[in-house]
């Protein structure tokens, strides 16, 4: 009975919610900004807390360490081998930044395509599955608050997973000299990438009841967004330039090298958006039929 009660205590999606009559007050006392932020951040806080009233945030916070901690000791080990022959971690021609840094990132992007569909794949699909999507869609909750909402709790728990990792790559500056630089442009790419198939998820979790398939979907357009580019050295220069330009991956790169370019912020920021402004559609078209 406990364990029931557990799982229905998660799958209540506005009793940390402030009531009717609490958010008139505060659009009335704080103005309409104020009152659209507390209800935003009332379903960002429960959204994050769904996830530790399962198993599943521990698990996506578990796996997400391990699998960094495994790459972070693997390409440590070759890098140390590599420097030794050439002077040690902080002598010879050995550069931190290029052969232990920027592949430490790139293989951390790696590991989003199968964590993050496991944190968005229940964010709308088991509020359908467990009919409580209905209470959300009625309360005087805008679609764009819900929405905002889900999406700040998601991004937090990723933030977070994010953090832990910053304990190994903090260690690197006690023992070698990386730049500052790129450990900040390559934390802010994974934060941006993470971001977007965040967004990505959301809107294909608000299509379907079912968390498998919810999850599936997701991993197979991550997927298509990594891989979208890989045939741009087969089709005319148009096509390449595009097909270079849909791929995430394309945008992270420069990350890993310190390099902030605004035509990549355009596109993390645009995917964002527009991820969010679909699943306002998806949702608005739930309670249409609702």
């Amino acid at each position: 009975m406990g364990a029931a009660g557990d799982a229905s205590d998660a799958n209540e999606p506005r009793r940390d919610l402030p009531a009717r009559d609490d958010r008139r007050g505060a659009a009335r006392g704080g103005g309409r900004g104020g009152g659209a932020m507390s209800n935003i951040l009332a379903i960002a806080q429960k959204e994050l807390k769904g996830y530790f009233a399962t198993p599943i945030g521990y698990i996506v916070i578990g796996m997400f360490a391990l699998l960094w901690g495994w790459f972070y000791y693997v390409m440590l080990i070759i890098f140390n081998q590599q420097s030794l022959q050439l002077g040690g971690l902080e002598g010879g021609n050995a550069d931190i930044n290029s052969q232990l840094i920027r592949p430490l990132f790139l293989n951390a992007s790696v590991i989003l395509l199968f964590v993050l569909p496991l944190v968005t794949m229940r964010i709308y699909s088991e509020e359908k599955r467990s009919g409580t999507i209905e209470l959300l869609l009625t309360s005087p909750l805008t679609d764009v608050q819900i929405i905002i909402g889900k999406f700040l709790g998601a991004m937090t728990l990723y933030a977070a997973m994010l953090a832990i990792t910053a304990i190994h790559v903090g260690l690197l500056f006690s023992y070698g000299n990386p730049e500052w630089r790129v450990v900040v442009i390559g934390y802010l790419g994974l934060l941006l990438m993470g971001g977007c198939f965040i967004s990505v998820g959301l809107l294909i979790s608000s299509m379907t009841k079912n968390q498998i398939v919810s999850g599936m979907i997701t991993f197979a357009v991550f997927l298509m967004l990594w891989v979208i580019n890989w045939p741009a050295s087969f089709v005319g220069p148009n096509t390449q330039n595009i097909l270079n330009y849909l791929s995430i991956t394309e945008h992270f790169d420069d990350f890993t090298k310190g390099i902030l370019d605004t035509k990549h912020l355009v596109y993390y920021f645009s995917v964002m958006a527009f991820g969010l402004f679909l699943t306002a559609r998806s949702v608005d078209t739930e309670r249409w039929k609702g």
